[in-house]
């Protein structure tokens, strides 16, 4: 089945298939410069539920978000030893500009402790100002000679969040939230649960006092570091003058941290959840959490333009997703969804769930959706696997009889063969997991994420009528 789409089987070349998953899926692609990517529509709308929600938890926790310059003087890199030694093979520099040589190089920035805390220096007088909690959504530039999607890029996607504190009991208990605010995301949203602990001397932060990480295991058996929270001590603070006058108003230098988390994330959901078919995408993250498969018994059968465009994808919060219309005969798939009517089978992007309809179903609106809480073979009342559901082919229903009621998907926590949460407002007549039913096809799907600090990896699709709570 591998092959057939075009995708290396992991068991052959983990690698080629996690490259081939990338393109395939269209996550990301190669970029005309080298070592850099383009990251694509999909790709880019799940870094963006990734942003969305890692905002939402620093700002819970008193972070605001600010931004710095692109551009860092070379003798600010050079100021601290240890940080200069560190990046310095790389560090891309720009020499000329205007179509004149500068009289200082200038740094595309790599990381931005120098200039971030440059400036705190001019904002903090007094502990009053005290702590200063900011994070920066940004990307950054670190010249690498092998590069792997999302992986290892010159350029990624990050945030990088820089605190100053008027105590070394302060800054670790700050460097330590953040390495919990990680690990929390990783389980909960990408399903990916990691290891947290302190690095070695020889891998530490270049310029950090102590380094702590959250590394997850892939399925080629090879870690992957997936998030890094710093505590840099006074290094920086004395580097550039970032001092405060304390309660007895002594003159004391700041306690500093920084902490950040990248794109890199994308490929670690890919190589956690991704299988032969392709990516699997948890539906917290998901730009798309339902897409509608036509099928058609010929071209007079196809639905028109604007009853497509209705039904054929449904992203998070309800919101619709446009029919590009890729589909180029009867019985093809959904715009840019990968599937055929013919053949079934999920798609190489990994939307959480899938359902069917035709000509009857879309005129008026109406469709068949299929729920599927199982394992791969759809099993009734299996675990879901972080959010891994199987797509089954809907079959219309020629026979009489009335139609369940309007539905909507929502995720939420449960044991793994449990079966679905029920509670009171649901329908009482409603089949199990894994039984495809009909709804509407222009329902409003809404996805939920998991609660109460349970996993993403045990959750359950569920469906619920629209007049429950």
């Amino acid at each position: 089945m591998a092959e057939d789409r075009g995708i290396t089987p992991q068991s052959e070349d983990f690698a080629a298939w996690y490259n081939d998953v990338v393109l395939k899926a269209e996550l990301a692609d190669y970029s005309p410069v080298r070592g850099c990517m383009v990251i694509r529509p999909w790709g880019y709308g799940i870094w963006e539920n990734m942003q969305s929600a890692l905002d939402g938890l620093f700002k819970e926790t008193g972070h605001e978000n600010a931004y710095f310059p692109l551009l860092i003087p070379m003798s600010f890199i050079e100021r601290e030893k240890e940080h200069v030694e560190g990046f310095k093979p790389e560090l891309a520099v720009v020499t000329h500009a205007g179509g004149k040589e500068l009289e200082e190089a200038l740094v595309i920035r790599p990381t931005s402790e120098t200039v971030i805390y440059s400036m705190y220096s001019k904002w903090v007088q007094s502990y009053r100002d005290l702590p200063v909690l900011l994070n920066q959504w940004a990307n950054v530039m670190r010249w690498e000679l092998r590069t792997r999607l999302f992986l290892r890029t010159s350029e990624f996607l990050w945030q990088e969040g820089h605190t100053a504190h008027a105590t070394e009991e302060e800054a670790e208990e700050e460097t330590r939230l953040i390495l919990g605010i990680y690990r929390r995301f990783q389980e909960e949203w990408i399903g990916m649960p990691p290891l947290t602990g302190l690095k070695s001397e020889s891998e530490k932060f270049a310029g950090a006092v102590r380094s702590y990480a959250t590394e997850a295991l892939m399925k080629d058996n090879k870690a992957l570091q997936a998030g890094t929270s710093h505590m840099l001590g006074q290094n920086f603070s004395k580097q550039f003058g970032l001092t405060f006058q304390s309660e007895e108003g002594k003159e004391e230098f700041a306690w500093n941290t920084s902490w950040g988390v990248s794109t890199r994330l994308i490929g670690g959901m890919i190589m956690t959840h991704g299988d032969d078919v392709g990516a699997v995408v948890p539906p917290r993250l998901a730009p798309v959490q339902v897409v509608i498969l036509p099928i058609f018994r010929g071209d007079d059968e196809r639905a028109p333009p604007q009853a497509r465009g209705q039904v054929l994808g449904v992203g998070a919060k309800g919101r619709a997703v446009p029919d590009r219309d890729r589909s180029q005969g009867p019985g093809q798939g959904p715009a840019g969804s990968g599937e055929t009517g013919a053949g079934g089978g999920r798609a190489p992007e990994g939307v959480p769930a899938g359902g069917g309809g035709g000509r009857r179903d879309t005129c008026p609106p109406r469709g068949v959706a299929a729920r599927a809480a199982g394992d791969r073979q759809g099993a009734p009342g299996g675990p879901l696997a972080s959010g891994r559901v199987v797509r089954r082919r809907a079959e219309r229903d020629h026979g009489g009889g009335g139609r369940i009621r309007l539905h909507r998907v929502e995720w939420r926590s449960g044991g793994g063969g449990a079966g679905p949460e029920r509670d009171e407002g649901d329908d009482p007549g409603h089949p199990g997991p894994g039984v495809p039913v009909r709804v509407p096809t222009g329902a409003v799907h809404q996805r939920r994420g998991v609660e109460d600090g349970g996993r993403l990896g045990t959750g359950l699709l569920r469906q619920r009528p629209l007049g429950g709570a």
